[in-house]
């Protein structure tokens, strides 16, 4: 009893910490917000993200259209609603891809050490060359522009930084005693990696993964801003701002709704990440 009495205590204990961080409750309500916005356009928007009215093109704000409409009539705050579930779904797949292929990577170079892990490592250097515009650039002469391409291209550039992220913790935690005392006890490379080494990593990987999520966000919308990320008819907060760039002058706002909702969700990932960092820092939680 005593020992189930303290494991539920200890989430208690976390969580009690969380919310009196700041910067994890303000990322936390930023980042649910994103995702509210996409959960809601999945079965509610003032209008058809996809109708073109041109007879209504460029309404300023209203009780129709609470942030007005673009050059093709289409409902701002449609189109953003809609655009953040293209958003998050590409963000999503793209660091599920650098996770799930890093952290194997970077697990198999801690634990094998020697050419594995110099194989390994140098393949990592030769993706980070090439970045995620550039990779879509090529993909895009291949198979076209879309959001598949974005998935691709950006999920290709997040493996480099899992592998070195899990290489460099897992290789301080083969370095320790109780992997030592685990080897001894007859314990193989793959089962101490699964049982001792992931677990110790995890929360590091965690907040990488916040923080790389809110760069895949950056890199969808820098994609689809310059045309081989998501592509028409789908609302994106990145062809958005391709869209509005010629009408600055005429109507700036235009710009300034994707702006802020791109700035907005990359703010709730950092913050969140920033917070989740000192909550699962064991030297910082015993500070607070």
């Amino acid at each position: 009893m005593i020992v189930q009495a303290g494991a539920a205590a200890a989430p208690n204990a976390f969580w009690r910490r969380a919310l009196r961080h700041r910067s994890f409750v303000m990322g936390s309500l930023l980042c649910l917000l994103v995702l509210g916005a996409a959960l809601l356009s999945l079965v509610w928007t003032p209008w058809s993200a996809y109708e073109i009215d041109v007879a209504s093109k460029l309404r300023p704000p209203s009780a129709a259209h609470w942030l007005g409409t673009d050059v093709l009539g289409r409902d701002i705050v449609s189109l953003l609603l809609v655009g953040a579930r293209a958003t998050i779904l590409v963000g999503i797949i793209a660091v599920g891809i650098g996770l799930t292929c890093g952290v194997c990577l970077g697990l198999i170079a801690a634990a094998r050490r020697g050419w594995t892990e110099e194989l390994i490592m140098r393949f990592s250097d030769f993706t980070f060359a090439f970045p995620a515009v550039l990779s879509a650039i090529m993909l895009a002469a291949v198979i076209g522009p879309g959001m598949v391409t974005s998935i691709t291209a950006i999920g290709i550039f997040q493996i480099p930084v899992f592998v070195r992220v899990t290489r460099g913790s897992a290789g301080a935690i083969w370095a320790r005693e109780f992997i030592l005392a685990a080897r001894a006890a007859g314990k193989g490379r793959v089962r101490i990696t699964i049982e001792h080494v992931l677990p110790n990593i995890l929360s590091i990987l965690i907040v990488q993964a916040t923080i790389q999520f809110a760069l895949a966000i950056l890199a969808e919308a820098a994609l689809s801003y310059l045309g081989l990320g998501t592509q028409p008819p789908q609302p994106s907060w990145g062809r958005m701002l391709n869209d509005a760039q010629t009408l600055l002058f005429q109507s700036p706002s235009l710009a300034v709704y994707p702006g802020a909702a791109i700035a907005l969700a990359v703010l709730g990932l950092n913050l969140l990440g920033d917070g989740l960092r000192d909550l699962l820092d064991p030297r910082l939680a015993r500070q607070r």
